[in-house]
């Protein structure tokens, strides 16, 4: 933004409205349970309330979907879907929940993961029960994601050390079927289900703040709900357009969010909603809230931006505002895919040392994580004139989807560096000359067979580049010409059996329940295709459950994530051949001290004012504000 502009995006979340007499309080509408956000755990969440016997009220900021309607729409499921057993693969939840241990990290309990795991069939049939396709095409190569001949596919890291060692691989990528990304496939789907059960939803509808009794017990939410006709149409059709251009003109993008907000401010009307029974926030991320991210986790702020205009933080916010926990905030999936096309794959990328670093095979993700938190966010992918040749033959239609082949061929025309002989090819990277050889040289070597790769990739997935021409591309988290998607996994702490809002004691708080990327869930240690989705299923359906029975958990008798791996048969991993262990025991250069900003780096507990602190609200029929007293 600009020095001297304001941002004209509303606050995400106001403090809480604390009555001191809720019983006397007059609502414009009452339900069992109301659910913040209607993407694909919010939609998740009220069919499960609702099949428990709950009325259910949706309140959505723009028109549903979130960001897994604009996703590949991809199910990571396993464990021996009959998916999976169409398409002739051999696999059962013990062997899923041995690679997602590695995966995982530990970032939630033993016996969560087990259940996520032991529940996958079941979660996959119950979404056919609710119209989303899955087809038995397995696709027969490696590839970050697949054509529209195959739907079920390997979308993480199975087929690598150390995984292939810990667990059998298995293909659990299960993606709706559509053309290009069906996001829209696995969502639409879910709404038209909600829709035909008779679950209300309100769209153009931001929530802006929680209110709670006098014990911090939610009571329901009041929420801003733009004028029914020309301007909740105008409001659809300005943030449809927005996410349909954003990509290719995020300029004009925000212009329309600005005008959306605009209206959201101008054109609305504030109401109070009872929500008799719990308030399940599924409100998105905070990928769009770019301060939040330049202020928690600042190196990926010149990441590209992955989901929509939602995803602005303000459920995490409005949880923190009545005392919820947040851990992981700081964690930040980087997609660095190069494979489609394969030749870019069989090449090698260097850090600004002109060291390698990873498998150029391992998921985007990984790499990502790798080329961030380890080498400062640089990645100089490295090919030759024959693998610049095959990169051109496999980016013909057919061979990758369209969103693969154009952007593979731009950066093969406008992001890369030619350069001859080596000394050239240093030179051209910016890198120093004796690394360079030397990295040249020992992938040289175990490309042909000489010596064994230090990062395990198969020689026949390598290719020797003894001879330039060379072709240098920037892919890294700074490339203009070859951006970096980015989206959020951090989140509230939540019981892990109700997915109920933990606050920083410990305790849960009463009537507030959080899931998908408002939620620490499963895959917030570490992003594959499909997990995602397949959590904001998994935590969207506990906690609508949970919500709709009312049900609470002393703090003592909930489940602690892993504080280590929980097999022990899985073996010893070497620094080498995982892209990060533990980011955050890892020694870092010392730096000068930073401000502190309106989002702290790891707990936003401190920028939102706790119930303690915020106005109270006597209950009058006019709801006037008095003072506290100090």
């Amino acid at each position: 933004m600009a020095k001297g502009k304001r941002s004209s995006a509303p606050n995400p979340a106001e403090p809480p409205l604390v009555l001191t007499h809720p019983e006397s309080e007059r609502w414009d509408v009452q339900a069992d349970v109301v659910v913040v956000g209607f993407g694909g755990a919010g939609a998740c969440a009220a069919l499960e309330a609702k099949a428990a016997g709950a009325r259910v009220l949706v309140l959505d900021r723009f028109h549903g979907g979130g960001a897994t309607a604009i996703s590949g729409g991809v199910f990571y499921a396993g464990g021996g879907t009959h998916i999976q057993r169409e398409a002739g693969v051999s696999d059962d939840a013990d062997e899923m929940f041995r690679y997602l241990s590695l995966e995982v990290k530990g970032v939630v309990s033993e016996e969560t993961l087990r259940d996520f795991c032991e529940r996958s069939v079941e979660n996959l049939t119950w979404l056919e029960g609710h119209g989303v396709p899955f087809e038995a095409s397995l696709c027969p190569y490696k590839t970050s994601y697949p054509t529209d001949d195959y739907y079920l596919y390997y979308s993480g890291n199975e087929g690598f050390s150390p995984y292939k060692e810990a667990a059998k691989p298995a293909p659990r990528g299960h993606s709706a079927k559509g053309s290009g990304l069906p996001g829209e496939s696995f969502y639409e789907p879910l709404r038209r289900s909600a829709h035909a059960e008779g679950i209300e939803v309100q769209y153009e509808t931001r929530v802006t703040r929680l209110i709670v009794d006098g014990k911090n017990q939610v009571l329901g939410v009041e929420y801003r709900q733009v004028k029914r006709g020309l301007w909740s149409q105008l409001h659809r059709r300005l943030h449809q357009a927005g996410i349909a251009i954003v990509k290719y003109n995020p300029k004009l993008a925000a212009k329309l969010r600005a005008r959306c907000f605009q209206i959201e401010a101008e054109h609305a009307d504030v109401k109070r909603v009872r929500a008799k029974n719990g308030v399940i926030l599924a409100a998105g991320g905070f990928i769009y809230n770019r301060q939040m991210v330049k202020e928690i986790a600042p190196k990926y702020r010149t990441g590209m931006p992955l989901g929509t205009a939602s995803d602005n933080g303000s459920g995490i916010l409005l949880g923190q505002s009545v005392g919820g926990k947040t851990d992981l905030m700081d964690r930040i999936s980087a997609w660095r895919f190069i494979n489609p096309p394969e030749a870019f794959a069989k090449g090698m990328i260097i850090n600004a040392n002109g060291e390698r670093y990873i498998n150029e095979f391992m998921y985007g993700a990984a790499v990502g994580e790798a080329m961030v938190e380890q080498n400062d966010g640089v990645a100089i992918l490295v090919i030759d004139e024959e693998l610049k040749k095959l990169a051109r033959e496999q980016c013909k239609p057919g061979k990758a989807q369209w969103f693969q082949r154009a952007p593979a061929l731009l950066y093969l025309w406008f992001n890369s560096k030619e350069a001859r002989p080596v000394e050239e090819l240093a030179n051209v990277t910016k890198v120093p000359l004796d690394p360079l050889k030397k990295t040249l040289d020992e992938y040289n070597d175990a490309a042909d067979g000489k010596a064994p790769d230090r990062f395990n990739k198969d020689p026949e997935k390598m290719h020797a580049m003894r001879k330039g021409p060379y072709f240098a591309i920037n892919a890294g988290i700074k490339s203009k010409r070859f951006p970096c998607p980015t989206l959020t996994l951090g989140g509230l702490v939540v019981d892990e059996r109700t997915g109920q809002v933990k606050g920083e004691d410990g305790g849960v708080i009463v009537g507030l329940y959080a899931a998908g990327r408002n939620a620490v869930g499963v895959c917030s240690r570490q992003y594959v295709s499909g997990l995602s989705i397949a959590d904001c299923v998994y935590s969207g359906r506990r906690a609508g459950g949970a919500a709709a029975r009312g049900e609470v958990y002393a703090a003592k008798d909930a489940p602690t994530p892993s504080q280590s791996t929980p097999i022990e048969a899985i073996p010893a991993i070497r620094e080498s051949q995982v892209a990060d262990l533990a980011p955050e025991t890892r020694g870092v250069a010392k730096r000068r001290p930073r401000k502190e900003g309106s989002y702290p780096r790891q707990s936003l507990n401190r920028a939102i004012r706790r119930p303690g602190g915020a106005a109270r609200v006597a209950s009058s029929e006019r709801g006037r504000l008095s003072k506290r007293a100090p």
